[in-house]
C-alpha cells in the first residue's frame, strides 16, 4: 500500500493504492489520522488504485470520517473501483462515507 498527496482546484487529496487490509490498516489508519485536523479544511480520499478492502479498511475509513465530522472538516471518498464499491455497498457505509465518482465532485461535496 502505498499514499501521495495531489491537489483539485486547491484541496489536497490523497491517494491511496493497494490493499487496504488487517496487515495494511494499521499504516493507512496511522497515515490518515495525522492528516485529519492538521489544517486542512477536509479529507479527500482517492481510491482508485485500491483494488481490495476488508472490515479492517473499512474501520479505517469510518474511524476517519468521524474524526473529520468530530472537527468539523469535510471528508469524502471517490474513484471508489467495483470491487471495493461492492464492499461499500454491503456493508451500508457508501452514503456515510460520501462516495463520489472523481476527485472534482469529492472536492466539490466537501466545500459544500
Amino acid at each position: 500500500m502505498s499514499f501521495s498527496e495531489t491537489s483539485h482546484d486547491g484541496m489536497p487529496v490523497i491517494a491511496v493504492a493497494g490493499r487496504i487490509d488487517s496487515a495494511t490498516a494499521p499504516a493507512c489508519e496511522e497515515y490518515l489520522l495525522a492528516r485529519v485536523g492538521d489544517g486542512r479544511p477536509a479529507l479527500v480520499i482517492d481510491l482508485g488504485g485500491v483494488d481490495y478492502i476488508s472490515s479492517a479498511g473499512l474501520r479505517v475509513l469510518v474511524l476517519a470520517a468521524k474524526r473529520a465530522m468530530a472537527l468539523g472538516i469535510g471528508f469524502a471518498i471517490c474513484q471508489v473501483q467495483d470491487t471495493v464499491a461492492e464492499v461499500l455497498e454491503i456493508s451500508g457505509l457508501g452514503p456515510i462515507l460520501g462516495v463520489h465518482p472523481d476527485p472534482a465532485a469529492a472536492v466539490a461535496a466537501v466545500r459544500g
